[in-house]
C-alpha cells in the first residue's frame, strides 16, 4: 500500500490543478464576454456604413472595392483563420483538412492567420503567400487592413474559420467574403433598418463618389473579415473554456479518490500500529 505522505502530495497537486483550471476557465469566460461586446459594436457600425453606401451607389452590384480597376489575379484567394497557440483542440486540424480538400495551387493562393495554422501548413509543405499572427484588439484594424490589401487583388475570396455555436460546440465554416457582405446588406435592406442621413445631396464627397463607394466596399469587407476573426477567437475561447472545465472536473474526481486513498492508508497504518502494540503487550505478559 502507498504511504499516506505520497498520496497527500499527489492530492495537493490535484488541488493546484483545480485552482489553475478554474482561473483559466474564468479568463476564457471573460474573453468570451468581451468578444461578444465587440461583435455587437461591429454590427452597429456595419449597419451605419451600409446605410450610407446604399445612398451613394449607382447600381446594386457589390464590386468588392475595385469597380474602377479590375482584380490583378484570376486565382481565388483562400484565407484560413486558426489559433495562435496549440491549445485549441483538434479544430485547427479539421480546418486545414477542410481547406486542403478544395485547395489547388494552380487555382488558389493562400493566406493563413494564426501561428498554429502556419505551423501545421508548413508541416504539410503547403505554400502560403503570407502568414499573419492572430491579431490582438490593439492591432486588429492594422492587420485586417493588410489582409484586405491582398483581397483587393483577387476576383473572389473565401475564408475558412472556426465558428462559435455554443460553449460546448464549435464547428468548421467557410464563407465567400464578398457574397457574405452583400447578403448581409440585402438582409438589412429587407428588414427596413437602414436610415441614410448622409447622401450626395447634403454632403460633398472627394475625390469622387465612385472612389468613395470603392473605399466603403473595402471597409465593409474589412468589417466582415474582422467579425470572422472575432468569431474564430470566440470559438477558440469556448474550446479552452470547455477543455479547462473538463480538466477541472477530472482533477476534482482524482482529488476525491486520492482523499479516500489517503484515509484508507492512514487508517491501515493506525490499525497496524495498534496490532503491534497489542501483540507487544501479549508477548510481555507471556514473559512475566
Amino acid at each position: 500500500m502507498r504511504r499516506p505522505q505520497e498520496i497527500e502530495k499527489e492530492r495537493m497537486t490535484m488541488s493546484s490543478i483545480i485552482q489553475l483550471t478554474g482561473a483559466f476557465e474564468g479568463i476564457a469566460s471573460a474573453h468570451i464576454a468581451r468578444i461578444k461586446t465587440q461583435v455587437q459594436r461591429s454590427e452597429v457600425f456595419f449597419r451605419q456604413l451600409w446605410s450610407v453606401y446604399t445612398a451613394l451607389r449607382v447600381d446594386k452590384s457589390f464590386h468588392s472595392g475595385h469597380s474602377s480597376a479590375g482584380p490583378e489575379s484570376d486565382k481565388e484567394l483562400l484565407i484560413i483563420v486558426t489559433a495562435e497557440g496549440s491549445l485549441s483542440g483538434d479544430i485547427d486540424q479539421r480546418l486545414i483538412e477542410s481547406l486542403l480538400r478544395e485547395y489547388d495551387k494552380r487555382q488558389h493562393d493562400l493566406i493563413v492567420v494564426g501561428h498554429h495554422g502556419s505551423t501545421l501548413l508548413q508541416q504539410r509543405r503547403v505554400p502560403v503567400i503570407e502568414a499573419f499572427r492572430l491579431p490582438s484588439v490593439e492591432d486588429e484594424a492594422e492587420s485586417v487592413q493588410k489582409i484586405i490589401a491582398h483581397v483587393q487583388k483577387y476576383s473572389s475570396t473565401k475564408v475558412y474559420y472556426q465558428a462559435y455555436v455554443s460553449l460546448m460546440k464549435q464547428e468548421v465554416k467557410q464563407i465567400a467574403l464578398s457574397a457574405a457582405v452583400q447578403e448581409r446588406g440585402q438582409s438589412l435592406e429587407k428588414s427596413g433598418e437602414l436610415d441614410a442621413y448622409i447622401t450626395d445631396v447634403n454632403y460633398i464627397f472627394e475625390p469622387t463618389i465612385p472612389a468613395v463607394v470603392d473605399y466603403m466596399e473595402q471597409s465593409m469587407l474589412g468589417v466582415a473579415l474582422s467579425e470572422v476573426i472575432m468569431e474564430s477567437k470566440l470559438a477558440q475561447q469556448a474550446s479552452r473554456f470547455r477543455a479547462m472545465s473538463a480538466a477541472r472536473s477530472r482533477a476534482r474526481d482524482s482529488e476525491d479518490e486520492l482523499r479516500l486513498q489517503f484515509n484508507d492508508a492512514d487508517r491501515a497504518i493506525k490499525d497496524e500500529r495498534t496490532k503491534e502494540i497489542v501483540n507487544a503487550m501479549r508477548v510481555r505478559r507471556m514473559t512475566i
